[in-house]
């Protein structure tokens, strides 16, 4: 499988974060916007076409230089950004969300959001994700001290800025079917890589706009949102398994290359999972062990890094993901879990 650092688009012909409008269908342009991070290099939002303006499916982190190229993108297919009428947000991260707070902050666009996402909105407008970040707590139970410690030094005098972090104007709430100009799409309500994850699924057109519920050349993060679901793996499996069964559209993701089919993505992700619980298991002897232990046991990205070769962040989201596959473990009764001074340990 190409990488995603060397993924060319066929909509485009070139690496998928060349900057521009590429038409991946009548009436439907993708473009990628630039993201201030080393890993991931842009997200696509993509501008949808209707006799009264634009929907955007994602909006793009609000930073400058990403305003600057939606911009630019938008004039170059004969739009504005006050044409922008609807975001639908797949889900709550920075990278698909706050560009669409700012935007519709000047112009008055609408802003529609699963409500799963909810909860971690509550927690900012509260002042919980300042202080002490909840996540310091999930890697300190995870066995994962030198990491809670680093997050905690970096977080602790961070205050979000709430301008950012508006609440949008409708909570999509279940599975609905939305009217986009002369188009049908349905929003699905996909939980996993946050619990108010969507996808939105032209039928008609062959088209799923996926956000980061199936990505063509990674895999999304799992157990990495400061309102944690119980089972955010099984919830995130079960998604797949409800995106299968959708007719085969065509894959337009929030991060890489459009792709001809989701359903054959889809395979790879669940085979890919069920490999990792695998692995899992194969971690364990007769001895117990923490999230933080076995995911140290465990090659890391298609390069097959150890744990260690990680920075903080990727080993965080490392750590909590294989906590999310030892919880679904627990949950299948493969394997058990006791608690020793605010320690979770698990055995086979």
């Amino acid at each position: 499988m190409t990488s995603t650092a060397q993924a060319i688009s066929p909509d485009s012909g070139t690496h998928w974060t060349e900057p521009g409008a590429w038409p991946v269908a009548p009436g439907v342009h993708r473009i990628p916007l630039p993201l201030p991070m080393d890993g991931l290099q842009a997200v696509n939002v993509y501008a949808v076409e209707a006799d009264d303006g634009l929907t955007l499916i994602d909006g793009g982190w609000a930073i400058e230089v990403a305003r600057t190229l939606l911009e630019t993108s938008l004039r170059g297919i004969g739009f504005d950004v006050r044409d922008i009428q609807r975001f639908l947000v797949t889900h709550v991260h920075r990278d698909h969300y706050t560009q669409a707070v700012t935007i519709r902050r000047e112009f008055g666009s609408h802003v529609s959001l699963g409500i799963g996402d909810k909860a971690t909105l509550d927690l900012i407008h509260a002042g919980e994700l300042s202080g002490q970040d909840p996540h310091v707590a999930m890697f300190a139970a995870a066995g994962a001290a030198d990491i809670a410690r680093q997050w905690g030094d970096f977080t602790r005098n961070h205050t979000p800025d709430l301008s950012l972090w508006d609440y949008p104007d409708e909570w999509l709430d279940g599975d609905i079917a939305l009217t986009v100009g002369q188009r049908t799409i349905d929003a699905v309500h996909t939980p996993g890589h946050t619990q108010g994850h969507y996808v939105f699924a032209d039928r008609p057109g062959g088209l799923l706009f996926a956000g980061d519920h199936v990505l063509p050349t990674i895999t999304p993060s799992i157990g990495f949102e400061p309102a944690l679901a119980d089972q955010p793996l099984g919830d995130f499996m079960a998604s797949l398994a409800k995106v299968r069964g959708l007719p085969d559209l065509m894959l337009l993701p929030a991060h890489g290359p459009v792709a001809p089919s989701v359903h054959v993505r889809v395979d790879e992700l669940l085979a890919h999972h069920d490999t990792r619980l695998g692995l899992c298991v194969a971690a364990f002897g007769d001895q117990s062990l923490t999230a933080y232990d076995v995911a140290d046991a465990l090659p890391w990205t298609r390069h097959e890094h150890t744990l260690k070769d990680l920075d903080v962040f990727n080993a965080a989201l490392a750590t909590l993901e294989t906590r999310a596959h030892l919880e679904l473990l627990v949950a299948r009764g493969t394997l058990t879990r006791g608690d020793v001074d605010g320690v979770v340990l698990y055995s086979a």
